[in-house]
């Protein structure tokens, strides 16, 4: 019998808090860590939707791929980021957590 899990957990970044949020679904971990203004996620969250269709809701978000762990998402560079979050200063290859302190 398959048994999910849903974690959620506040952490501190340079004084910051943010709410990480772990998922176990079958085959997969969905992951994100996010504030009042952004957030961050796995590898399933599809930015270019974000961007497209949803592109008037001006979400600030980006995306790591490959990682299993809140901490891998923190430390991973991103893949990928939304046009609001580039007007943040967010970029493509920012690390997670540098990211997630832009948006305080």
């Amino acid at each position: 019998m398959w048994d999910p899990l849903i974690d959620l957990s506040p952490i501190a970044i340079n004084g910051h808090t943010f709410l990480a949020v772990t998922v176990l679904l079958p085959k997969t971990t969905l992951l994100t860590v996010s504030n009042d203004k952004g957030y961050i996620m796995c590898g399933a969250l599809d930015v270019g939707l974000l961007n497209e269709k949803l592109k008037d809701r001006k979400i600030i978000a980006g995306r790591a791929v490959g990682v299993r762990t809140i901490d891998q998402l923190l430390n991973a560079p991103l893949e990928s980021v939304t046009l609001e979050a580039e007007e943040l200063g967010i970029h493509q290859g920012m690390i997670g957590k540098d990211a997630l302190l832009k948006m305080v």
